[in-house]
């Protein structure tokens, strides 16, 4: 197998007159598909409808409708799976962290701001009232001229910073500013596990992709993503499982089998060391939800 390229670059260029990039994608080509990629610019993103699976950085999680999320700069994440799928829609904000000017953000009123933008190295899930207050504020972003964009994304921002509801997702291990190259690897790794993660793979098949041995492998995996492969393994797995539960019409053992397990109670015990959950406890809540 070929080694793939590193993670791309997207350039983002903000709309004439502003200095940050405000856009809504919604019914995207269903053939266009998501990238693993980075930029300098931190994202906040609102998913307005749709669901899927969300890998950033070293983070895997199920996501779905009124989500919202930080991303810091330069940390590898994959376009939503479903961005690019009918019936998605989202709102994503992008800025560099001295959008304001380096000078401004010194001010004393810019701490909290500030103080965000850091946490935000490793990932943010923010819920509650947070994400959904926000996330109508994020979506009225679209319609207003550039003045009243900024002062309302300057509002957005400092809730954001001195809110408590929410969660640091710790995705921050990849983050492409010194170990490009780990990241070259790591991609080639990922790639790997969310095409073949329904079979059987070795340890042994996976080292060889990045011509190492299986100790070398364990060591150098363990040492950049702070988790054994056997345990990103498994989370990807269940990721996709708590995906097929909550969008499929299937029974659980059949979700267990789909994902890669050839053991139901191997399945359960791994389901609930991730989700602290189990199967059935997460589709009785899903089924509870109203959104």
């Amino acid at each position: 197998m070929a080694i793939s390229k590193k993670p791309e670059l997207e350039q983002i260029d903000p709309h004439f007159g502003s200095s940050f990039s405000v856009r809504s994608f919604e019914n995207n080509k269903v053939e266009e598909k998501p990238f693993w990629h980075f930029h300098p610019e931190l994202e906040i993103a609102y998913i307005q409808d749709g669901s899927g699976k969300r890998h950033i950085g070293s983070h895997l999680s199920y996501y779905k409708k009124g989500d919202l999320i930080m991303i810091g700069p330069n940390l590898p994440h994959l376009g939503f799976t479903n961005r690019f799928a009918r019936g998605h829609k989202e709102v994503v904000v992008q800025m560099k962290e001295d959008f304001l000017s380096t000078s401004f953000l010194e001010i004393p009123e810019m701490n909290d701001i500030n103080t965000l933008f850091q946490r935000s190295r490793n990932g943010i899930r923010f819920h509650g009232n947070t994400k959904r207050l926000i996330g109508e504020r994020l979506s009225d972003l679209v319609y207003m001229n550039s003045f009243e964009k900024l002062t309302s994304f300057l509002t957005i921002l400092q809730a954001l910073a001195t809110t408590k509801e929410y969660t640091n997702l710790n995705a921050g291990n990849l983050a492409l500013e010194t170990q490009v190259s780990d990241n070259d690897r790591i991609k080639v790794i990922y790639r790997y596990v969310s095409e073949n993660f329904k079979e059987n793979i070795s340890l042994e098949e996976v080292s060889r992709l990045i011509n190492m041995t299986v100790p070398a492998f364990c060591r150098y995996f363990k040492r950049i993503t702070k988790k054994t492969f056997i345990t990103f393994l498994n989370e990807f797995r269940v990721v996709h499982a708590c995906k097929l539960i909550a969008e499929e019409h299937m029974t659980i053992t059949e979700v267990c089998y789909e994902c890669g397990y050839n053991n139901f109670s191997h399945f359960a015990k791994n389901f609930k060391k991730v989700t602290k959950k189990t199967p059935s406890q997460y589709r009785k809540e899903l089924s509870l939800k109203v959104y």
